[in-house]
């Protein structure tokens, strides 16, 4: 008999990184993908900023609002039973002030998710720490961070240098010291992550950082094959983009020739001897 599932906090995070349990950590921006997301049993789910590429066709994650994230952060957490629930903070919907940033991050958990992540380290520690001290979980995310895509060069790898190296490490001791539970690094050097996650308590997690860490996460449109970019470190376990592709061909064929939809199996008719009733009462016969 499987043992029954329970809702995920952050205590039971805790446990399994003390097991040396991987957490699984998925990107979900919708009600569908994260129900499947749930029952497939991923541990965790984010409502990511990256909707602005993958959902609402921006080039970035810049034009992201809090608004649009609400707005889709509530229709997972409609979907999602078990799976710890993060919302993504947009851009300046915590740099501008201490105040902005908690309200923000309040809104997230009135919308039903278990915490917040943001962007940035030691620069962000007093939000980070005046968010935790309201009671509102927070995960850091370092290395590559996409709301700073443009101060960083674009989308490089992180932490190639020393120098960098030691910045990330540095700031992930700031996150920790300001209360974060968790960091997230993206496309860094695996060294650095594994040092991370050797010289600090937080859950590490690793979207391109490597394998040395406790956890990983991947957007669902890069797991299904549908990702506006495709990241180098992403891996595709369907190519769905062909699949719906190939059925919307066929759809456009169908409608056209004539054979969608079907006299018998897409078509319902009146009962018998009504149609012929209601053309007499048209006068039609």
């Amino acid at each position: 008999m499987s043992e029954e599932r329970k809702k995920i906090t952050i205590r039971a995070l805790m446990r399994k990184k003390e097991r040396g349990e991987k957490i699984v950590w998925l990107v979900v921006y919708d009600y569908p993908t994260a129900l499947l997301a749930d029952e497939a049993g991923v541990d965790m789910v984010l409502i990511g900023d990256s909707l602005g590429m993958n959902v609402l066709g921006y080039d970035t994650t810049l034009p992201v609002t809090m608004e649009e994230m609400l707005h889709h952060t509530k229709a997972v957490v409609r979907a999602v039973k078990y799976a710890f629930i993060v919302g993504d903070m947009p851009f300046m919907s915590y740099q501008p002030s201490v105040e902005e940033a908690i309200k923000n991050a309040g809104a997230f958990l009135k919308a039903g998710c278990d915490a917040v992540k943001m962007e940035g380290g030691a620069e962000i520690a007093d939000r980070v720490k005046a968010i935790v001290d309201f009671g509102i979980p927070v995960i850091g995310h370092l290395g590559l961070t996409p709301q700073k895509v443009s101060a960083l060069g674009g989308y490089r790898l992180q932490g190639k240098t020393a120098e960098d190296a030691k910045k990330i490490i540095e700031d992930a001791k700031a996150l920790e010291e300001a209360g974060a539970f968790a960091v997230l690094i993206e496309n860094t050097a695996a060294e650095v992550t594994k040092l991370v996650a050797e010289e600090t308590d937080l859950i590490v997690f690793s979207i391109g950082g490597g394998p040395y860490c406790h956890g990983q996460l991947l957007l669902a449109p890069d797991v299904l094959g549908i990702g506006k970019i495709r990241p180098w470190f992403a891996k595709t376990y369907v190519n769905l983009r062909e699949l719906i592709l190939d059925a919307f061909k066929r759809y456009c064929e169908d409608v056209r020739s004539g054979a969608y939809p079907d006299p018998k199996e897409h078509t319902r008719y009146m009962a018998e001897g009504e149609y012929e009733k209601l053309l007499k009462m048209l006068g039609k016969k």
